[in-house]
């Protein structure tokens, strides 16, 4: 298989046309690109959401609470010691 032709465009072309007709190609053009469109501004928003949630977050801000141990203090070194 290797890359397609002309005449293979051409036929897709062609029953894309007998499918659809030449009226309705138009239309079906203009839903896809609108369609595109919300897709894009969708990850859009999503990207900025998480981006100022990220930013907000309560834990990014807030020191460790009473009680909170260093993590430095789960880790060992030693190889006779292996962590628990």
């Amino acid at each position: 298989m290797g890359s397609f032709s002309i005449f293979h465009w051409l036929l897709v072309l062609s029953v894309i046309l007998i499918l659809f007709g030449a009226g309705k190609l138009p239309s079906v053009m203009g839903d896809l690109a609108k369609g595109i469109k919300a897709f894009r501004s969708g990850l859009k928003d999503e990207t900025e959401k998480a981006g100022e949630t990220a930013s907000t977050s309560p834990a990014a801000v807030a020191p460790p609470g009473p009680g909170a141990q260093p993590l430095s203090s789960h880790v060992t070194t030693d190889a006779r010691h292996p962590p628990a």
